[in-house]
């Protein structure tokens, strides 16, 4: 029977779903958290190990759903998608795998891609939490062999392996802004390694209790030969920096993406979105969009639909445009304030769940309770865009 039931890693699954593979992702989850987040592709047949099959599903409905293939069952945690597979295999299928920790470990699977700098020295790495649609970003001299890490997730093992497998270590550790959507790994990565923690300076007016270094509008970080200069671009939220490497790359934070812009009523609120809207116009039109059009934004997230799929690009392709590609091509950038202000405010998406407390964590006035409430406070996809 355990035969039957061998478990999958969430990279060998990922794997398979890229490689276009023909099989059924069986989701057990209930119906209300398979809406909001799964799998590109999968289907819900709600189980749960006790109950078993939940809402109108009897066994002969679930045969006739996967008797055409293989079977990868999976649920949140991989108990009850065990169980559900379990119930497939008495029942004489043969071809039936469970997802080993669930939605859980797959909201922690990352891929990395290495732009290509043209130049030999200067690295710089896409780091792509692949569920949450987060990119962190590690940035670094290879002749130096130091590196600085920007925007890291609390799975930041990710972020040091990157620097170490290009033979270089995190000489600091930099935030765009406190973040709303996810817990950062920011300060803990920086404590961990003893090096600095830096956000923009006017995170100072946001009750951050954590230690750091404020950044200056304009002020630059040295990484080996190369500068990292801080752009203060308020909008998405009042403390929002972004960075600018070496002249060329672009770490926009959720200012600015590939398919649209952040938010601005995360910390402004409904009532004062509008003056964040204001503010973010602003940042665009008189800061980011003076640079030159070669200029290779690189943003902070990428929409994931509930569904699982990517607004732009796949996992594992880098997520970026040339500036002068977004000035065309984003509808966004092309209207006045007003109607800008208007589309920012107007109809705006389902806030990230809890994103007050995740907001409290981040400015280090709470702490996470551990990884099991961590993980249920980040589950979902981000919702950071307009």
């Amino acid at each position: 029977m355990s035969k039957l039931l061998h478990q999958l890693t969430v990279g060998e699954l990922a794997d398979r779903v890229d490689a276009g593979e023909s099989f059924t992702v069986v989701d057990t989850r209930p119906p209300e958290s398979f809406e909001s987040w799964h799998i590109e592709g999968a289907v819900n047949v709600p189980f749960h190990p006790v109950d078993g099959l939940g809402g109108d599903w009897d066994w002969d409905r679930v045969g006739d759903l996967v008797r055409e293939g293989p079977v990868v069952a999976i649920c949140g945690k991989g108990l009850s998608s065990t169980s559900f597979g379990f119930g497939l295999a008495e029942r004489g299928y043969d071809d039936v795998e469970v997802v080993k920790g669930g939605m859980e470990d797959w909201s922690k699977l990352y891929e990395v891609v290495e732009l290509d700098t043209g130049d030999d020295d200067l690295f710089v790495a896409q780091v792509q939490r692949r569920a949450k649609g987060c990119l962190g970003y590690v940035v670094g001299s290879r002749s130096a062999r130091e590196a600085v890490v920007v925007d890291a997730t609390r799975q930041i093992h990710e972020f040091e392996l990157v620097a170490a497998d290009a033979g270089m270590t995190v000489a600091g550790v930099l935030d765009t802004h406190v973040h709303a959507d996810h817990v950062s790994g920011g300060r803990a990565l920086a404590d961990r390694l003893d090096v600095p923690y830096y956000l923009g300076a006017e995170a100072t007016d946001r009750d951050v209790a954590h230690e750091f270094t404020a950044l200056d509008d304009g002020e630059t970080l040295a990484v080996g030969d190369y500068d990292i200069e801080a752009m203060h671009a308020p909008g998405h939220t009042s403390d929002m920096t972004n960075y600018l490497v070496d002249g060329r790359f672009l770490l926009t934070g959720d200012t600015l993406f590939v398919e649209s812009v952040g938010r601005t009523e995360l910390q402004f609120g409904d009532s004062d979105a509008a003056t964040g809207a204001e503010l973010l116009y602003e940042t665009l039109h008189d800061t980011l969009l003076s640079l030159p059009d070669e200029t290779r934004v690189l943003p902070g997230h990428v929409s994931v639909g509930a569904d699982g799929r990517y607004g732009v690009a796949a996992p594992g392709e880098l997520v970026s445009a040339p500036l002068g590609d977004l000035r065309e091509g984003l509808d966004l950038l092309s209207m006045d304030v007003s109607a800008f202000v208007a589309r920012v405010t107007e109809d705006t998406p389902e806030k990230p769940a809890n994103y007050e407390r995740v907001i409290d964590i981040n400015t280090g006035r709470a702490s996470v309770g551990g990884e099991e409430e961590a993980t249920e406070l980040e589950l979902g996809p981000n919702n950071c865009a307009a």
